[in-house]
């Protein structure tokens, strides 16, 4: 076809147009953002080499310019004004991108793992209410990050919903509750938009939310972080290895573990005699049973009989949670591996294994520390054919123990998806983030890592540093504590949970941190606690009195001081808001005391003032008082303010061995 020649030359004009894409933006730059207020908050992209970018905003008119890197990489960034909108900015390399809708106020990361991630529908306290009340909050913006990983820092992030959302009861169904209230707490006190950032990941350590040059101070983590360096960047690539490297282990397994013979294991077979096998509870940690001290490998067994109607159908298999890894067999076949002491098991019975009468589950779990077994609800263990039809298997199982944690080869870790590997969160759920313009942090965590909790110690405020250094300045970082969990205290006891709150509350030690006591507000048997909205209340207040100046009690008593006396331990307190008192104004519970003999005994404790006088006829001579020293301890000293003293003790006595 013949073309004529002003048309021709027409076309060849705006042909460089045509083939110049638009500016580029990293996904977290969409319409409904929110910029954080008075500051200078920076704009980052790519262009064409060379070419001129420039940044106009609504608030003000005024255009800001810079020009693309040889790489095709610009950054400059805008002067924002006091809390408003919506604004429009417009970025430009001569077609224009213009994002709607834009606020300018106040800009939170929310950070963890599952208790940040549980949902605003995800059943938590008042949630039709919640839910119905969250259309009245548009101003509230909502940018979750979508769960990633990656052995080297990402430029960009996955984003969930196409980027910013505009807070309603539709969108804040999916993200995180603490998060949220804590948000809407803000918003509500002090007037202003509040931009939310969800970056979490259930289950996970905090060592993965951390980079590579940072965790390279602490020696623990030094060999895997090197290892990082030579992974592949190609999720197929890494897959492959891990393959390869779990036929490896499970042959060097074969060898090692009492279960296998020739190479093979009769222990999962439903012919196997397992009457020597002693028994153990299901749910429940095996440490707890007669096996504390435990790490290492041991089998479990249950047998149940088949309904005739069953047989030549397909089964679900679920056995609540195991701590940390489990190989799962049905009728001499494995059914299931997991790897993660936070994931819920629930595994597929092909129907060709499913025959009429007697059935064997057999479950090899892996526990590299602290407390492992299966834990949870009881009602979370069964084998159905359908949501009416199942067999109950909580209760009473078989179990013989394989060979401890030293005496095995190291579990291969699928890097292509495994989150719990150092780095890999930081490099594809933060690394993306750093310069975004933010207030501040909040961050849930902690019970991943409660095998480890003396390294806490140093590991959360390394990351906390890490995270600044990153940004360029010190914002303000507040931790959850975390919640009341498990069987209710009945006696003195060594908690590895207590040991982690107690980290917890010492990086308070770190400029502008603060902490959320929740020890009265979990839940025995659930380690999601529902009471989400009294988080974000209390997360709130740290952040209302800390970084925005108002004068309120934040937190609750803490552990200030102590005097040794004649029988007794004086113990004083700081944020005693209105006096000390118990939640029911009954007598003071929690407190227990020691003398040189490291012995504990429940306590009497007095409120005298800002201090709680300690004392017991059994201990003549007292040195040590622990008060919520527990997993779930039974305690009630509260403020006057109604917050809740947080957990400490005046000893260091608990063996330090875990630290590295």
């Amino acid at each position: 076809m013949r073309i004529c020649k002003p048309i021709f030359l027409l076309l060849a004009g705006l042909l460089p147009l045509r083939l110049l894409a638009d500016v580029k933006l990293p996904a977290i730059f969409t319409d409904n953002m929110v910029l954080q207020q008075r500051s200078d908050v920076k704009f980052w992209g790519e262009a064409a080499p060379g070419r001129t970018v420039r940044i106009t905003t609504s608030w003000d008119g005024r255009s800001y310019e810079t020009a693309a890197d040889a790489s095709g990489r610009w950054t400059t960034a805008v002067e924002t004004p006091s809390a408003g909108g919506p604004y429009t900015v417009t970025i430009s390399d001569g077609r224009p991108v213009e994002l709607k809708n834009v606020l300018v106020g106040e800009v939170w990361i929310c950070s963890g793992q599952s208790n940040m991630e549980m949902r605003v529908a995800d059943r938590v306290t008042n949630m039709e209410r919640e839910l119905k009340e969250a259309d009245g909050y548009r101003n509230i913006r909502l940018l979750h990050i979508d769960n990633s990983t990656s052995p080297a820092p990402l430029a960009d992030a996955k984003v969930r919903h196409g980027g910013w959302q505009v807070c309603s009861a539709e969108n804040v169904a999916d993200f995180s509750a603490t998060g949220y209230f804590f948000g809407k707490e803000l918003h509500r006190n002090l007037d202003v938009p509040v931009g939310l950032i969800e970056t979490c990941w259930g289950g996970t350590l905090a060592e993965a939310w951390t980079s590579g040059g940072a965790l390279a101070d602490i020696p623990y983590f030094r060999k895997r972080v090197e290892k990082v360096k030579t992974l592949p960047e190609s999720t197929e690539a890494r897959n492959r290895i891990f393959v390869e490297d779990m036929e490896a282990w499970r042959g060097e397994m074969a060898l090692v573990d009492p279960a296998f013979e020739k190479g093979k294991t009769g222990w999962v077979e439903t012919s196997f005699d397992d009457a020597a096998w002693r028994e153990i509870a299901a749910p429940g940690f095996v440490q707890d049973q007669g096996l504390d001290g435990f790490s290492g490998f041991l089998w479990m067994r249950k047998t149940v009989e088949i309904p005739a109607s069953w047989a030549g159908k397909e089964l679900k298999l679920d056995l609540a949670v195991i701590d940390d890894n489990d190989f799962t067999y049905f009728n001499g076949v494995e059914v299931g591996h997991t790897e993660g002491c936070m994931a819920f098991r629930s595994y597929t019975v092909p129907a060709s294994l499913v025959k009429a009468g007697k059935a064997t589950i057999a479950v090899r779990v892996m526990d590299t520390g602290g407390k492992g077994g299966i834990y949870g609800d009881p009602n979370s263990m069964a084998l159905r054919r359908s949501d009416k039809e199942f067999i109950p298997l909580a209760g009473a199982w078989k179990y013989k123990l394989g060979l401890g944690l030293g005496e095995a080869p190291e579990l291969p870790v699928n890097t292509a998806t495994e989150p719990n590997y150092p780095t890999f969160l930081y490099n594809a759920m933060i690394h993306p983030l750093v310069g975004y313009g933010i207030r501040g942090a909040i961050w849930y965590q902690g019970e991943a890592n409660v095998a480890r909790a003396a390294q806490y110690r140093d590991l959360l405020p390394l990351m906390i540093r890490d995270w600044r250094r990153q940004w360029g300045y010190d914002f303000p970082f507040y931790i959850v504590q975390l919640a009341n969990y498990m069987k209710a205290q009945e006696g003195p006891e060594e908690s590895e949970w207590a040991e982690l709150r107690e980290a917890q509350a010492e990086t308070l030690n770190l400029e502008n941190t603060g902490l959320a006591v929740i020890i009265d507000i979990g839940e025995a048997e659930d380690i999601h606690p529902k009471n989400k909205p009294e988080v974000g209340r209390r997360l709130s207040l740290i952040a209302r009195a800390q970084t925005y100046g108002e004068r309120i009690p934040y937190s609750g008593p803490l552990f200030e001081s102590y005097t040794l006396g004649d029988g007794e331990i004086r113990i004083r307190f700081s944020h005693t808001d209105g006096g000390l008192k118990t939640a029911d104004g009954g007598p003071v519970e929690g407190f227990w005391i020691a003398g040189g003999d490291h012995r504990f005994h429940a306590a009497k404790a007095v409120i005298e003032g800002d201090e709680v006088v300690v004392s017991s006829d059994e201990v003549a001579f007292p040195v040590a008082v622990r008060y919520a020293w527990a997993n779930n301890p039974v305690c009630n000293l509260y403020n006057g303010a109604g917050l809740p003293a947080g957990p400490f003790r005046t000893d260091d006595w608990t063996n330090d061995t875990k630290r590295y």
